[in-house]
């Protein structure tokens, strides 16, 4: 079975929101890397004790790993079914990531809700997840 032929076509609109979403954590790895050495703080060390715009910069890196693999699940199961929407939701998620994190490296942590918006993408994806399950599930 070819694989090309399992997937909707619009399914490469989810394949392109995956490549924007590795650039958008490379972007937060470089910054975290840069911020390293500006502030000297030597691996494995996770947080300074005394720079708190290195922590901004780490902790906007690490929170966006920690959500990562929920948002790819959903992002995936989304869609395979919703490919536009799962893309135009996923895009939306990934550009708040960035504004997260502009938001965060300033040092005052609260500017991090600048990147709130995510939620609609993040949450979107879940519900179209399960609005697949139930599909599935042949309950509506």
């Amino acid at each position: 079975m070819d694989i090309l032929t399992v997937l909707p076509s619009s399914f490469g609109y989810a394949i392109f929101t995956y490549l924007y979403s590795w650039i958008m954590l490379t972007y937060l790895g470089v910054k975290v890397g840069a911020a390293r050495k500006k502030y000297d703080v030597k691996y494995p060390t996770m947080y300074s004790d005394k720079e708190q715009v290195f922590n901004c910069i780490q902790r906007a890196h690490q929170n966006t790993l920690e959500v990562y693999v929920q948002w790819l699940v959903f992002q995936t199961i989304a869609a395979l079914v919703y490919p536009l929407s799962a893309s135009v939701l996923g895009a939306i998620w990934v550009t708040s990531r960035f504004s997260y994190a502009w938001g965060y490296y300033t040092g005052d942590p609260a500017k991090r809700m600048y990147g709130a918006y995510g939620y609609i993408g993040y949450f979107g994806v879940i519900f179209l997840s399960i609005s697949v399950a139930l599909q599935l599930l042949r309950v509506f």
